[in-house]
């Protein structure tokens, strides 16, 4: 199975591209996530629509806006409210997550290898086939 981040923007106007993501495969839609951390002493989070693997192909696609608005634990935001708000409509929690910040990876496909990992030690995600 391949597992991959397709990134979408850095979480202004693209929010509403990962919610419409959500809303429009809710039938294949696995998890919504939110991942925590602190660049430069500023709280963020990325937010994450998951979706289940294609059959056939075995593709997953996790979509993700990164690191693109402020932690809403610590400040709260219209744009998590509007996240959260839909997947209260889609019958789902967010699974929310404190990580390492992207900009501690040389490489953004080493960060996302970084959450993927995550993702499927905490069982959110299939395993490696």
């Amino acid at each position: 199975m391949i597992q991959r981040f397709i990134e979408i923007g850095e979480g202004y106007s693209d929010i509403y591209e990962l919610i419409e993501i959500a809303t429009a495969n809710q039938h294949r839609l696995s998890n919504m996530a939110a991942f925590h951390t602190s660049i430069n002493g500023k709280e963020v989070t990325s937010l994450a629509v998951i979706l289940k693997p294609t059959n056939p192909g075995e593709f997953q696609p996790l979509y993700l806006s990164r690191e693109g608005i402020p932690n809403p634990n610590v400040t709260p935001n219209k744009r998590f409210d509007l996240f959260a708000e839909t997947a209260r409509n889609l019958d789902k929690e967010i699974v929310q997550l404190t990580v390492k910040p992207s900009t501690l990876f040389n490489e953004k496909e080493l960060y996302y290898q970084y959450l993927i990992g995550i993702l499927r030690l905490n069982h959110y995600i299939a395993p490696l086939q």
